[in-house]
């Protein structure tokens, strides 16, 4: 199991997350959806990175909280290898829902890293069924998580 993390940008005031756990926290999914030995990129970026990525892929160019980039389907899946994808999350947009949430910015970002891996492997809330079923998916995987 290989998990790399970038970022987050130095430019994100107050926005310190604990990367070490990320990282726990990632192996503790891979494990959770029997991808023990699967390998996993996780960006933190700004809300202006997110934008520009969410622009070109989604055609929605404005901030968003994830993106999942997934390697597990479409056209380069036969040479991924152990890849799963990739997972961009926007440590402003976190911060933002931490607040409102009355949540850490560590278990914010942990929620979406839940959500972004779920994406990376078929998961998707496009109707209601489908939504239950991920959400219930999420739970299950947040309950294991390492505090």
């Amino acid at each position: 199991m290989s998990v790399a993390i970038s970022g987050p940008p130095d430019a994100i005031r107050g926005s310190r997350v604990d990367v070490a756990r990320l990282r726990r926290v990632a192996n503790a999914v891979l494990r959770g959806i029997g991808q023990s030995k699967a390998e996993l990129s996780v960006a933190l970026v700004d809300d202006a990175s997110i934008a520009e990525l969410n622009g070109q892929y989604r055609a929605k160019p404005r901030p968003t909280d994830v993106l999942s980039f997934s390697l597990v389907e479409g056209d380069f899946a036969d040479h991924r290898g152990g890849m799963l994808g990739d997972v961009v999350i926007s440590v402003e947009t976190a911060a933002m829902q931490a607040a409102e949430r009355h949540r850490s910015l560590d278990e914010t970002v942990a929620r979406l890293l839940v959500h972004g891996v779920l994406h990376l492997i078929g998961h998707d809330h496009e109707d209601d069924a489908e939504a239950r079923a991920m959400q219930a998916e999420e739970r299950r995987l947040l309950k294991a998580l390492p505090r």
